[in-house]
């Protein structure tokens, strides 16, 4: 009687929420599944799109799963896992987002039943892991290498590539045209193939198939001065000026307290000020410099004395233009005029200012240091640019994982298939709890199929019955056929992907999937501005 009467020992403050067991590890599962069920519907080539508007009434409409994930704004703080993944997945690869969210579900899924069953979660995550571990070792084994001695084909492989990692975007049907740009931007590049040497520019209006790629730098034109129409447009090899310095006068107000006692003494600062400005001016056209380039503004007097001398100024210019200028013209981002040597200008063989759509660009052709490119693309809708530009960024991710790793597997839903098969078969080598779990990681890896089956309008039951079997056979690259509405070998299809895109992805799923069965208790902080409920009256 005693004991029951001892008071209750509270560690935590008042209102704080705490949920553990079986039960927690449920509801984290389930609260998962809400998320993998939003973005279910856009994988694959016949994958729906999403539209968004967030906070501020910005409109996005996307089919990238790590864009969308990233606009939900999910607060659940266990599916926010997957949002993780699907941002790793964006950063390591390029591709694959919607595929890695979609097995991390998966996973859990087929997990869920054994965790109600009373099956420890550890052993779960132990059977996860090791069928993780057979799966990545299956597709090494797998995977077809491609010579890098025959340009030809490598390029032919690239293609490919970008090809089948645009099916599933908004601009599937221009995807050669893009396909073939990406790749030769891509191999504009130099050995280390610095994604930030890929400028991107939009400029609405025009076709689709109006975009172009520029072998050089190119930046939209900045705020001009009078005097700027006078200067030249088109220049062959000149020489070009990068600074960081304002070539404008200042209002006195602005800069210092000046005490005068007469007229004379206030003209002789201005001409000061003035004699300042036009030997910084002199000291630039002296150095043979055709182009000089700013990012700080170039004021009105600046302009008319370039214009005057035959010279191309611009003032305003993004740091992130600068730099890529400097990076492939050569030369530095200079802060003083004073001792300008030739190594400090870059070059180029052609500059040319010339009009696209209502935009005029700058474009800096032929740098010799490094290797760079610009895309301009056109487009009637700002959404619909804003997704081709998300569009051809997954496919240079793609192609240039491609290019370091020379090895692809059919996509399609061939390999998940291959893969699934080949696990079953080690399942029925082990005793015990594990046969079961991985038999049912292996059913898992036929979400992908599946999913394509659903979302392109097919009978999903009557074609993995297809696979299974041309699979059972020794078929290993059968995979779905969206046109033909049936199976197809995709190898011979030339439906290639990467295969770092795989293992990348069922090493984030299985991770995430682990991460999420291994809590048990969450335990959330009340806000501070938290106060308990009063007592009810009379107690």
């Amino acid at each position: 009687m005693m004991r029951s009467l001892q008071p209750q020992i509270i560690l935590l403050k008042e209102g704080t929420d705490t949920s553990q067991g079986k039960a927690q590890i449920v509801s984290n599962i389930n609260a998962c599944q809400m998320v993998v069920e939003a973005i279910r519907t856009t994988l694959g080539p016949r994958g729906m799109d999403k539209l968004i508007v967030d906070s501020k009434e910005k409109v996005t409409i996307s089919n990238d799963g790590a864009t969308i994930l990233a606009l939900l704004d999910i607060v659940h703080p266990a599916a926010k896992t997957l949002v993780d993944i699907a941002k790793s997945q964006d950063a390591e690869v390029g591709d694959g987002t919607t595929t890695v969210t979609l097995l991390a579900g998966e996973f859990m899924k087929q997990a869920k039943p054994y965790i109600e069953d009373g099956i420890n979660p550890q052993v779960i995550i132990r059977s996860y892991r090791k069928a993780t571990a057979f799966a990545i070792k299956k597709i090494r084994e797998l995977e077809v290498k491609v010579k890098k001695d025959d340009p030809e084909e490598q390029r032919q492989l690239l293609k490919k590539c970008a090809a089948t990692s645009m099916c599933s975007k908004l601009i599937a049907y221009n995807k050669d045209f893009f396909s073939d740009m990406v790749v030769d931007a891509v191999m504009c590049l130099d050995h280390l193939l610095p994604l930030n040497m890929i400028g991107i520019k939009k400029v609405t209006g025009g076709s689709i198939t109006d975009s172009q790629l520029v072998k050089g730098v190119a930046f939209k034109k900045t705020f001009s001065y009078a005097g700027f129409e006078m200067q030249p447009k088109n220049y062959q090899k000149p020489k070009i000026l990068c600074l960081n310095i304002e070539l404008e006068l200042k209002a006195e107000r602005d800069n210092a307290e000046c005490r005068i006692n007469n007229v004379e003494e206030y003209q002789k600062i201005v001409d000061a000020e003035w004699g300042i400005l036009y030997d910084k001016l002199d000291k630039m056209v002296q150095s043979g410099a055709k182009i000089i380039l700013s990012k700080l503004p170039i004021g009105d007097v600046a302009t008319q004395y370039f214009a005057d001398r035959d010279v191309f100024c611009a003032g305003r210019v993004t740091q992130e233009d600068l730099n890529r200028t400097v990076k492939a013209c050569g030369g530095t981002i200079l802060t003083t005029v004073n001792d300008i040597k030739p190594n400090d200008m870059g070059e180029c063989d052609a500059f040319e200012e010339v009009q696209i759509g209502n935009e005029r660009y700058n474009m800096f052709k032929g740098c010799p240091k490094a290797k760079t490119c610009t895309l301009i693309l056109r487009g009637g809708a700002e959404q619909f640019i804003d997704e081709t530009e998300r569009s051809l960024h997954d496919a240079i991710m793609i192609v240039r994982r491609a290019l370091k790793n020379d090895s692809v597997v059919a996509g399609g839903g061939a390999i998940e298939m291959e893969l699934s098969k080949e696990l079953r078969n080690y399942a029925k080598t082990i005793h015990g709890k594990e046969q079961l779990l991985i038999t049912a990681y292996a059913k898992a890896l036929e979400v992908i199929p599946r999913q394509l089956c659903d979302n392109a309008g097919f009978d999903a039951t009557t074609i993995l019955n297809k696979l299974r079997q041309r699979h059972a056979k020794g078929d290993r690259w059968m995979g779905m056929d969206i046109v033909s509405q049936d199976i197809t070998d995709n190898f011979e299809a030339c439906v290639w992907e990467p295969s770092i895109v795989k293992r990348n992805a069922l090493t984030a799923a299985c991770e995430a999937c682990c991460t999420i069965l291994s809590i048990d208790e969450t335990i959330k902080n009340p806000n501070s501005n938290y106060k308990p409920p009063k007592p009810m009256p009379g107690m």
